[in-house]
């Protein structure tokens, strides 16, 4: 969504960060391919495979190797990063965009 500054200049933002999504996506397809992770979010597949990395050091998700291909479990008890949220856990988002309870959220 696109809003417009005081000075005219057009700003693009959303709600959630990039981070976000791409855990909402492996959330969606715990054996998705990051290419196809990347093209989902809209960023590029370095992108991809530095978040994941990220989420993976901060313990949201775990990374097993089946085959030639990855499959992600993630952690729906990690805590919010963010001091305003950080009472709160990531499966209660995970719950809301993938219809899944909040316990179970991202476990295969």
């Amino acid at each position: 969504m696109a809003t417009t500054g005081e000075n005219g200049s057009t700003r693009n933002w959303t709600f959630l960060t990039n981070h976000a999504h791409v855990l909402l996506a492996i959330a969606r397809n715990p054996t998705a391919r990051l290419r196809d992770v990347a093209d989902q979010v809209g960023v590029t597949e370095r992108a991809a495979q530095a978040i994941v990395a990220d989420l993976e050091a901060g313990g949201y998700l775990y990374r097993t190797r089946v085959g030639r291909r990855n499959e992600y479990t993630l952690n729906p008890a990690g805590h919010f990063r963010h001091p305003a949220e950080a009472d709160r856990q990531v499966g209660d988002l995970l719950a809301l965009f993938t219809n899944e309870p909040a316990e179970s959220a991202g476990r295969p």
